[in-house]
């Protein structure tokens, strides 16, 4: 574990995961320096949080004489580390890291890390309780809202750890070591922030980074870009475990471990026997809730989850809130809330949900992703296509003519619109696919409008 006594650290990104390290920084002994592009009167209610603190601080600017006086600088995952004044710092020989790479190296616990594009946070939630409702001690944190700075700062001791991790967070990897691996799959998403696909796909495949023959992964054998990346020979060096809803594949995953759903079955294998769970009973709407049971199955039953309870959590489940949330029923009209769907692969997902004609409300944020891969399920599932945001004339231009469109220029307006075109027994669907900051702070904020104007309708 690093001694951080007496050296000068400086923290960029003065939100809820900045405070945390800057709290454990000064409690360690650091001498911390705080810095964030937002003026003092925008970051008030964070400074009051630490102005008992001994600090310096480098607010409304980077200085860029401030930055390199310091030994390291720790980012919040929301900076992303290629800025022209991180650059800068780094050939002065300043060490830049981020913040879940930073705590990772105060932790001795087990750490099952789970990342992915889609079903993260669900995958994590039915974890959590399979584990915990085991009598298993978990803390559950990172990108599912807690910084993993807050466990280390809470000196609290559990069995495992589980950590949602995503690509802002992987950036850094340099020793992050889980015990357990879970990918859930891999699409386009975050190009406004890695440019590139390929960025993306490699900040994602750094999780591997440290694998040796004490990890195991737990993959999804049904896409083909995780696959892949099975086979580097870093993967490789630890245990693989399959999930499939391809019941085709039963054979080959039995024999070397994992789960496969055939009908209402789970077929799982992690030791010499072959477990089976019901799934006739869930709750839980979509059906890549397949997957995200399997990946949680194969992840806490090596762990010690109990078969008695994996099964009364699948039964009972019912998901999270804004990811397929049912709403209400107005005027013989089904609404559902997917505001966490912030990408198009997320909104294939929850499209494959439905057998009912969909009204689509879809929209947000530009951030240069590709909605073509959407066509066939627009075809086939949407009679409207309701349009607002940043980004509606991207989404219209690759999806316009395959359906009714109508593009929207508030989101009320477009809630209203999506009421108004609506029969008997249709399904309206708030599935953005894309993120929520040209409108609202997030997708949680935004999640709770829709639910909020859904309503108000008689």
């Amino acid at each position: 574990m690093m001694d951080v006594a007496g050296r000068r650290i400086m923290v960029v990104g003065l939100g809820r995961t900045g405070v945390s390290l800057t709290k454990f920084l000064a409690g360690k002994g650091a001498k911390v320096t705080v810095s964030d592009h937002k003026s003092p009167a925008e970051l008030a209610n964070y400074l009051d949080e630490i102005d008992h603190l001994e600090l310096s601080y480098d607010l409304g600017t980077h200085t860029p004489r401030t930055f390199i006086e310091q030994e390291m600088i720790i980012l919040s995952p929301g900076i992303s580390p290629e800025l022209k004044i991180f650059e800068y710092a780094r050939n002065h020989g300043v060490r830049v890291t981020g913040e879940f790479e930073f705590a990772s190296q105060f932790i001795e616990e087990p750490v099952l890390a789970v990342t992915g594009t889609n079903g993260k946070s669900t995958a994590c939630r039915l974890m959590e309780r399979m584990l915990s409702l085991s009598g298993i001690n978990v803390w559950l944190g990172g990108n599912f809202g807690t910084p993993l700075i807050d466990y280390v700062l809470s000196d609290k001791k559990v069995d495992v750890i589980i950590a949602e991790v995503s690509s802002f967070q992987l950036e850094h990897v340099e020793s992050f070591n889980p015990h357990n691996i879970v990918f859930m799959n891999l699409a386009e998403n975050h190009l406004d922030r890695h440019r590139t696909f390929e960025s993306y796909v490699n900040a994602k495949r750094k999780i591997f980074r440290n694998t040796n023959h004490k990890t195991t992964s737990v993959l999804n054998a049904d896409d083909k870009r995780v696959v892949d990346l099975a086979r580097d020979p870093i993967v490789q060096r630890g245990r693989i475990l399959y999930f499939s809803r391809k019941a085709v594949l039963e054979p080959q995953i039995m024999n070397i471990g994992g789960a496969v759903n055939v009908r209402n079955e789970i077929r799982l294998r992690v030791g010499p026997e072959i477990e089976i769970f019901r799934t006739d009973k869930m709750k839980m709407k979509g059906r890549h809730g397949i997957e995200n049971i399997m990946a949680a199955i194969l992840a806490t039953r090596e762990l010690g989850a109990k078969p008695e309870v994996i099964q009364d959590v699948i039964d009972n489940f019912p998901g999270l809130e804004h990811r397929i949330e049912y709403v209400r029923k107005a005027g013989g009209v089904l609404f559902y809330n997917d505001s966490k769907a912030t990408n198009p692969h997320a909104v294939i997902r929850a499209l494959d949900a439905f057998d009912e004609p969909v009204i689509l409300v879809m929209g947000g944020k530009e951030t240069n992703l590709n909605y073509e891969p959407l066509i066939p399920f627009i075809r086939q599932k949407v009679k409207n296509l309701i349009l607002v945001g940043e980004v509606k004339e991207r989404i219209n231009r690759a999806l316009g003519d395959y359906t009714e469109t109508f593009l929207i220029g508030t989101f009320e307006e477009a809630i209203l619109i999506a009421y108004q075109k609506s029969r008997i027994d249709d399904i309206i669907l708030l599935s953005p696919g894309a993120s929520s900051h040209d409108m609202f702070d997030n997708y949680v904020e935004r999640g709770n409008y829709f639910k909020k104007l859904v309503n108000k309708f008689s």
